[in-house]
């Protein structure tokens, strides 16, 4: 494995905006006014190629959330934004993704240092994919649409009935740190063409990308209150936010058993609530796959991102015959990836987020030994500095063990074989998640029967995560409420209103 970790500084000339952007005391965007904590309390985010802290933050807490939710709730309620024709809405956010674009590599650096991706796949995926989902969203704007209905079962008279679709009011949204500004984008982007106003909680662990977002939401013209940004840690501003009476709907990314304690704080009003929670998702390949695109594609499926993707395809099923060739493809495609810094420039694949997520991954390493698994290689942590982890791809595991039921979140694959193509579809389907799967075959009846049977939000066949602004993503069983993306999502930022008048 090629090692770049030992660059302490990076390789790439920061941006001017980005070193001063950083440098600043970081506060709350609330009712238009960037200000302090109520508590004055900060909060440090760390540059997880060092373990060094790279910015104080202001602590939102549950005055701030209380702050933050007057405010939206008087947008939604009297202020400009409830008056804005939907037009005047879209062009608002087209106006936000042209900013956004204009400052791509101001953002591309942001998500480099907070959260460690390699900066050259930031420029490539997260920013332009944001891009791309605000300007979708800015032409739905126009499109909410209610229906004419006509009444059959009335004995007498004439009615005209109809309903509505009209904005759910003031949303709770709670992003995750893997992807910090695709997942403001992607809860943003619905909201907002729908007339909601937002009360945005990033994750502590990468708040700089969504704060500097606020910024440029002011630029494009959003009237004061319609995106409240209040970062701070889930067991405070995460808990009240979703708790708060006046909060209508709440929307959710991350771990399936935050996501439970989200649903237990809704309860008191009753809040709307959209989860898009964890993942283990099967990835199956049969022997007649084609091998040349395969094995890098399922090796993609999960070392994209460090492996910190819900969608991650983690449980490898291998059909026997073609098992030792594409362990050692995969295994030879992992020893290559060059690990390092994300502002280095030949990094492939960044460090994790964290210290936890750092001992989390490991700790995982470590029990899948325990129980009798094999590293074919990675394994291990990498360096002493920074929160590396080599990509992992483990043999001799089972169904029963911790790293094969639980998410790992990390760059650890588990390569398992099977004989029978008929079973794999009850084997895939056996895990408390089902947000993703993944086929890789040749032949065309094989891999649509399996797709249908395999309990998943998204299959991909022959390819793995493969997104846009107007495919449909989110999960089954465990792995959440709801959809994100495509015209579905609107459903959870808007409600539905009959209208009957007689004639």
């Amino acid at each position: 494995m090629k090692r770049e970790n030992d660059m302490a500084t990076a390789a790439v000339q920061l941006d001017d905006k980005v070193t001063s952007f950083v440098a600043k005391k970081q506060k709350l965007l609330i009712n238009g006014k960037w200000v302090d904590a109520a508590s004055g309390k900060t909060f440090p985010t760390y540059n997880p190629a060092t373990g060094e802290v790279l910015a104080n933050v202001a602590a939102g807490d549950k005055e701030d959330i209380d702050r933050a939710v007057k405010a939206a709730r008087a947008a939604f309620e009297t202020g400009p934004w409830s008056k804005i024709p939907t037009a005047e809405r879209g062009r608002m956010i087209w106006k936000l993704a042209d900013l956004i674009e204009k400052h791509l590599e101001e953002f591309a650096q942001l998500e480099s240092l907070d959260n460690g991706k390699p900066l050259k796949i930031a420029r490539v995926a997260d920013v332009p994919l944001t891009v791309n989902h605000f300007r979708y969203y800015a032409g739905w704007a126009t499109k909410i649409e209610g229906n004419t209905i006509p009444i059959t079962g009335a004995p007498q008279g004439k009615f005209l009935a109809y309903t509505l679709r009209e904005p759910v009011g003031v949303v709770g949204q709670i992003i995750p740190w893997n992807f910090p500004l695709l997942m403001a984008a992607w809860k943003l982007g619905p909201a907002l063409a729908a007339g909601c106003t937002v009360v945005l909680k990033p994750a502590e662990q990468t708040p700089l990308s969504a704060l500097r977002l606020g910024e440029l939401l002011q630029e494009a013209g959003f009237p004061d209150g319609v995106v409240n940004i209040v970062p701070g840690y889930g067991e405070t501003a995460g808990a009240a936010l979703a708790a708060h009476p006046d909060v209508d709907k709440v929307a959710f990314t991350g771990s399936t058993e935050v996501g439970k304690l989200i649903i237990h704080a809704a309860a008191g009003n009753l809040k709307k609530v959209s989860l898009e929670l964890g993942g283990k998702s099967p990835n199956v390949v049969f022997e007649d796959a084609d091998m040349d695109s395969t094995i890098p594609g399922a090796a993609s499926a999960i070392f994209f991102n460090h492996g910190q993707c819900c969608c991650a395809g983690s449980r490898l099923y291998i059909e026997k015959k073609a098992f030792d060739k594409v362990v050692e493809g995969i295994s030879d495609n992992a020893s290559k990836i060059r690990v390092g810094p994300g502002l280095n420039p030949d990094t492939d694949m960044g460090p994790l987020v964290s210290e936890e997520q750092l001992n989390r991954v490991c700790g995982y390493l470590e029990s899948g030994m325990k129980e009798g698994a094999k590293a074919v290689t990675g394994g291990t942590r990498e360096g002493t500095k920074g929160y590396f982890v080599k990509p992992t791809v483990l043999v001799n595991t089972t169904e029963k063990m911790k790293v094969v039921q639980e998410e790992i979140f990390g760059p650890v694959v588990t390569a398992i074989p099977f004989s029978d193509p008929n079973e794999i579809a009850a084997t895939a389907n056996d895990t408390i998640y089902g947000l993703a799967a993944g086929i890789w075959t040749r032949d065309i009846k094989k891999a649509h029967t399996l797709a249908a049977k395999l309990r998943a939000g998204t299959v991909w066949i022959n390819c793995y995560n493969v997104f846009d602004p107007a495919l449909p993503f989110g999960g089954y069983k465990q792995s959440g409420w709801g959809r994100e993306m495509g015209h579905e999502v609107l459903e959870n930022y808007t409600e539905v209103k009959s209208v009957c008048a007689a004639l």
